[in-house]
């Protein structure tokens, strides 16, 4: 088995979908783990107003929609929460998401000055926190306020994990990749694209170029920009395509490098890594 291949078993991509299917899979996958654990009443999710925490959202929105007409239960909710940073530059951008998704509950919670005082008390023993150092600061700042929300609010965490993202280790760890339940894993960049057009939302939500914004010494700077491959090169190797040579080195080199991230602390019963 070439390492394409097994990358692909690995994160469950099949090479084309059904929209509606697939939708259909993540709304009864939410509600499966709600049934399981019974005292869990909310999902909680972090709304940037890019593609994946739209899509993640909405169908969380639709889980809850379909547990209280069940159940009769009025506590199934699914909480939306802003996480600026300040203020953000797309902040128009995440009230479009908001408006398509219509939460049970729309939050916000400003991250900027616990962020900063983190820097502040890291710094005070004489360790320069770099720019990107600090954008990864931000990203579990926005962890533990989710999971602030959940634990006070009976809930789950959801993350946005999906294979696009995966494969290249394009995550914080344990900040935007914490999380408990992820409704878009198996799915690439595209085939998310495909259930938020079959979900009807407007194509600016999913057209909108991808950039995780977290360094500010590189404001917005694009998502295919930082990794050096394109997301349509990513998809179609993660469909079973052949891409350039260049673009699969690249991307099998970013799987090698975020293999850690992708498994709890190493034990000793661990060999992946050696």
């Amino acid at each position: 088995m070439s390492l394409q291949e097994e990358i692909i078993q690995q994160l469950g991509v099949k090479p084309s979908i059904d929209p509606q299917e697939e939708i259909r899979r993540s709304v009864d996958f939410l509600k499966r783990y709600l049934k399981k654990h019974p005292f869990l009443k909310t999902f909680v999710l972090g709304i940037s107003g890019g593609q994946d925490s739209t899509l993640a959202g909405r169908l969380a929105q639709l889980a809850m929609e379909e547990m209280r007409a069940e159940t009769g239960d009025a506590s199934y909710q699914f909480i939306a929460v802003r996480l600026p940073y300040g203020v953000q530059a797309d902040e128009a951008d995440a009230q479009k998401a908001l408006a398509f998704i219509q939460p049970d509950v729309s939050l916000v919670v400003n991250i900027k000055e616990s962020a900063d005082e983190m820097v502040r008390a890291v710094e005070a023993t004489g360790t320069e926190v770099s720019d990107f150092n600090k954008g990864n600061i931000k990203a579990r700042s926005r962890m533990i306020a989710q999971y602030a929300l959940a634990g006070a609010r009976s809930g789950a965490v959801i993350g946005t994990d999906h294979a696009a993202e995966n494969i290249t280790g394009f995550f914080t760890k344990f900040g935007d990749g914490g999380a408990d339940i992820l409704p878009l894993f198996r799915l690439n960049k595209r085939q998310g694209k495909q259930l938020l057009k079959s979900l009807g939302a407007d194509p600016a939500l999913y057209e909108k170029i991808p950039t995780a914004d977290l360094e500010e010494e590189k404001p917005g700077i694009a998502d295919e920009v930082a990794l050096g491959v394109t997301y349509n090169e990513i998809d179609d190797y993660l469909e079973g395509k052949q891409v350039s040579p260049e673009a699969q080195a690249t991307i099998e080199k970013w799987w090698y490098k975020g293999q850690h991230k992708r498994h709890l602390p190493i034990t000793v019963f661990d060999h992946f890594w050696e």
